[in-house]
């Protein structure tokens, strides 16, 4: 079965291109986990054929959270080089800052669209050096100048 995803099997690895949300209220940065993986990430995923970043990030948080934000802007742009299960994998992740609602109630250990495999933690940005967080380089890039995109490339 074929899905939308924009992504590329190759006999030399996997391309995909994603979109992330970098949702942040009360200087806490909202993130997902998978009961199965150590790690925390931003809420986001693919991009699917025929859509646009921007839509899919909206898309993304609106699945993953219940919630409708809105993008604030493009904060990074991110070339990802890593391995997952033996396999080769190159990643282009657009990251967004979203525009939180005071409307809108994210509880912490709420279920995302996974149901009770993947639920939603706010980790204080003060000490995201202690998580576990993918990419790593969220950790040390929320915090100073944050008016201009950056462009980051990280080989893991």
């Amino acid at each position: 079965m074929k899905n939308n995803d924009v992504s590329i099997n190759t006999v030399h690895g996997i391309f995909t291109y994603r979109a992330a949300a970098l949702i942040i209220n009360d200087d806490k940065l909202l993130v997902a986990r998978h009961k199965n993986n150590p790690c925390y990430y931003a809420v986001g995923g693919a991009v699917k054929i025929n859509e646009t970043s921007e839509e899919a990030v909206v898309r993304e948080v609106l699945e993953e959270t219940g919630a409708s934000m809105e993008i604030d802007r493009l904060v990074f742009v991110q070339e990802r080089f890593f391995k997952y299960s033996g396999e080769n994998h190159h990643e282009i992740v657009f990251f967004y800052f979203m525009k939180y609602r005071t409307d809108v109630n994210i509880l912490e250990n709420s279920y995302t669209d996974q149901g009770e495999n993947e639920t939603l933690h706010w980790l204080p940005i003060s000490n995201l050096k202690q998580f576990n967080i993918v990419p790593d380089f969220l950790k040390y890039n929320l915090a100073g100048n944050l008016n201009d995109v950056k462009h980051i490339i990280t080989k893991e």
